[in-house]
C-alpha cells in the first residue's frame, strides 16, 4: 500500500516538474535530501530545517492523510503529524517538500523510495536516516527476559532497515559525487545517522545500546569506503529530545517512570538537531571530509557552530558536567545527605566535557544494578 502510494505521489509530481522536457534537461540542480521518519519526532526537525536551507526534502514516513496507522506513540490531540505535513511546511520555508508514505520496516519499501527519488531527480545529495520503533511496555529489563522480541523491535527497523537504506543510496551519492559544481570546495553528499548516547554508555537495556553502538560502527566504516568517492557519513547523537511522543507521556504522567526521571523540561527540541544536521551539509569538502565517520553530538555542534534552539537556548550536551550534575550526582547527593545542594553551586556548574573514556565507563549511578 505505502510503495504503490507513494510511487503515484512522485510521479504525478516528476509529470508536473518535467512536462515537456528531456529527462536530460531536468536533472535537479537543487539539492536533494531523503529523511526517513521525518513525519515527527527527530527526523521531522531534521526534514524542515533542511528545507529551510533551500533543500528538496523527500519526507518518508508512514503517516499520511490517506492512510492513518495505528498503534504509533500517542501525541496530543489536533497535531498533523503526517507526511503531508512536514512536506508542505518544508515548502512554506523556500524548500521543496515531497510527501512519500513509505513503511522502512517493510522488506523492499525503503529501497523502492529512494530509487524512485533518484528517477525525479537525478541526485541525492543527503540521506538521513531517522526512523525508528519504539517497542511497547517497559523498555528497561534484564536481556535474558526480554528475549529477542526486543532485539527484533529495537533493531529491525532501528539497524537492519539504516543499513539497506545505505546499501540502497551510496550508488546514487556517489553519482551526485561527480556531479560538476562550478568550482569551490563544495559540499559533499552526506550519510547522517541517527544515533544516541547510548552507542557509548548504558541506556535503556542491552539490545538498545548494542544496536546504537552498531550504527556509530556503520557511520565509521562506511567512511573508509566512500571517502576515495568523495561521499562523506556521520552519526548523530541528540540529547533529550522534547519528541510530540515524549511531551505526552509527561501530560499522561508516565515519563518518569519510562525515562528514570529525567526532567524533559530541559531537553532539545527536533529543531536543534535539523539545524546540526544544516551545518553539516554547508561544511566544504575538506572540512567535511576530514570529519567523516565520526560521531557528531548535537549539543556540542552547536558550541562548534554557534547555533541555538528557537528561544536562543543552547542545551548542554549529555557528557557535560552541566547536564550530568544536576540530573545524576545532585539528586543521589541530597538523597544521602537529606539536604539539598545549594542554589550557588546549581548555578555554577561549568560546561566541561567528559572524556568519552570516562563517559563509556558505566552507566548513571542510580542505574547501575549490576
Amino acid at each position: 500500500m505505502f510503495r504503490s502510494t507513494a510511487l503515484l505521489i512522485v510521479a504525478a509530481l516528476h509529470s508536473a516538474v518535467t512536462s515537456g522536457l528531456s529527462s536530460a534537461t531536468v536533472k535537479s540542480s537543487q539539492r536533494v535530501a531523503i529523511v526517513t521518519g521525518s513525519s515527527r519526532g527527530i527526523g521531522r526537525g531534521i526534514a524542515l530545517e533542511l528545507g529551510s536551507a533551500g533543500f528538496a526534502v523527500y519526507v518518508l514516513g508512514r503517516s499520511t492523510r490517506l492512510a492513518p496507522i495505528a498503534g504509533q506513540r500517542p501525541v496530543a490531540d489536533g497535531l498533523d503529524l503526517t507526511v503531508e505535513s512536514c512536506a508542505e511546511q518544508i515548502t512554506g520555508r523556500g524548500g521543496r517538500g515531497v510527501p512519500f508514505p513509505c513503511d522502512v520496516s517493510a522488506e523492499g519499501e525503503v529501497e523502492s523510495a529512494i530509487d524512485a527519488v533518484w528517477e525525479a531527480e537525478g541526485r541525492l545529495d543527503v540521506i538521513v536516516c531517522s526512523a525508528y520503533t519504539t517497542p511497547p511496555g517497559n523498555l528497561r529489563g534484564k536481556f535474558w527476559t526480554q528475549g529477542t522480541e526486543m532485539w527484533d523491535a529495537v533493531n529491525g527497523v532501528g539497524l537492519r532497515q539504516v543499513y539497506a537504506a545505505c546499501v540502497a543510496a551510496a550508488p546514487k551519492l556517489i553519482e551526485t559525487a561527480k556531479i560538476p559544481t562550478g568550482g569551490g570546495d563544495a559540499t559533499p553528499p552526506l550519510i547522517c545517522l541517527v544515533s544516541s548516547f547510548g552507542g557509548k554508555s548504558y541506556t535503556f537495556n542491552v539490545a538498545y545500546g548494542v544496536g546504537k553502538a552498531a550504527i556509530d560502527r556503520l557511520a565509521t566504516d562506511m567512511s573508509y569506503q566512500l571517502k576515495e568517492h568523495g561521499v562523506a557519513t556521520t552519526s548523530l547523537y541528540p540529547g533529550l529530545v522534547r519528541t510530540e511522543a515524549n511531551l505526552q507521556m509527561v501530560e499522561d504522567g508516565t515519563w518518569d517512570a519510562a525515562s528514570g526521571g529525567l526532567d524533559l523540561s530541559v531537553g532539545e527540541t527536533p529543531t536543534f538537531s535539523g539545524r546540526a544536521v544544516r551545518a553539516l551539509t554547508s561544511l566544504g569538502a575538506e572540512a567535511m571530509m576530514a570529519r567523516s565517520g565520526n560521531v557528531e553530538v548535537v549539543a556540542e555542534l552547536a558550541r562548534e557552530f554557534d547555533f541555538s534552539e528557537e528561544d536562543g537556548s543552547k542545551p548542554a550536551s549529555i557528557r557535560s558536567l552541566q547536564y550530568l550534575l544536576p540530573n545524576f550526582v545532585f539528586p543521589q547527593v541530597e538523597r544521602e545527605s537529606g539536604k539539598p545542594v545549594p542554589g550557588w553551586i546549581r548555578d555554577n556548574v561549568p560546561d566541561i566535557l567528559l572524556p568519552w573514556s570516562v563517559f563509556s565507563s558505566g552507566p548513571p549511578p542510580e542505574q547501575d544494578t549490576r
